[in-house]
């Protein structure tokens, strides 16, 4: 067993504990302000079931990936938001209820989505005949393991609040803290343990990867604040589009596929991510303070 093999359980149990942090921090009245918000809802859903898959087959050509490499790209481009999304949203500024919200809508929809656009992209770049991938069944489990990590935990801490508020205000910050060094950490583990593999695909799958990336971000966020959406909003927008579970796409690539590169695409982005959302992050503090500057 490899490093890239447990990376998604420990991520999943370090997220768990983030997701109590932002917990902490919400209230039930953040989540009916979000469902009173559809046109928020309705265009996030939009880019998250329709755009980003057609622009991820839009990259795929561009960058002339080879099979595995394109079927991987388009499942990580059909999986739902991430539950760093709700991470990065919470340390930069975002409506973390809009991302829970979206987390549990998309996770639900991609019971289907997900099979859907990962057989269309293996009839169109993986030969037929004999040993030929299968058709990816729809998961079930996955989507109750996300459901839990995200759910639960932020319930438990919306619990707490409720009930300790000046011990939810107290624990708030150290909480923040503690998603940064989670963050720092995984990053730097990652990359040392899995160097080598990750440096053999960068060259070739590298660009692409981080191509969609940023344009899954951007779209979010630009979109959202061009359509009059709140700047907190939009930002939540932006991480729910531009974080996607990379958890699950390698789960079905490797455990439903059997295929280590197909899932090479997630393993990378479940880095690189970490790194362009930081700096996405950045670059939305900097240009608020721009505006306000101005």
């Amino acid at each position: 067993m490899t490093f890239l093999d447990v990376l998604p359980t420990m991520l999943l149990i370090a997220l768990a504990l983030v997701m109590l942090g932002l917990g902490l921090s919400l209230r039930i009245d953040d989540f009916t302000r979000v469902l009173g918000q559809p046109a928020a809802l309705a265009l996030a859903l939009l880019l998250q079931l329709v755009v980003l898959p057609a622009v991820c087959f839009g990259i795929v050509v561009l960058f002339g990936l080879s099979p595995a490499y394109a079927i991987g790209l388009l499942i990580l481009a059909a999986s739902p938001g991430g539950v760093s999304a709700n991470l990065f949203s919470h340390l930069f500024g975002g409506n973390v209820a809009m991302n829970i919200s979206l987390t549990a809508i998309t996770t639900v929809l991609s019971i289907v989505s997900m099979p859907l656009v990962a057989n269309l992209a293996i009839g169109q770049f993986a030969p037929a005949g004999p040993g030929a991938l299968p058709v990816v069944p729809l998961q079930f489990g996955k989507v109750l393991q996300v459901v839990a990590v995200v759910l639960i935990p932020a319930g438990i801490g919306m619990l707490v609040a409720a009930r300790r508020a000046d011990f939810a205000a107290r624990a708030e910050r150290p909480f923040k803290l503690f998603s940064i060094a989670v963050l720092a950490a995984f990053v730097l583990v990652a990359i040392v343990q899995e160097r080598h593999l990750l440096i053999a695909s960068l060259a070739s799958l590298g660009p692409a990867v981080v191509l969609f990336n940023l344009v899954s971000l951007a779209s979010g966020f630009f979109l959202a604040r061009a359509v009059g959406l709140d700047r907190s909003i939009a930002i939540a927008i932006g991480y729910e589009i531009g974080i996607h579970n990379a958890t699950l796409a390698m789960y079905i690539a490797l455990s439903v596929l059997g295929s280590v590169a197909i899932g090479l695409p997630a393993a990378l982005y479940s880095i690189s991510m970490y790194i362009t959302g930081a700096l996405f992050g950045m670059l939305v503090l900097r240009r608020r303070g721009s505006l306000r500057g101005t």
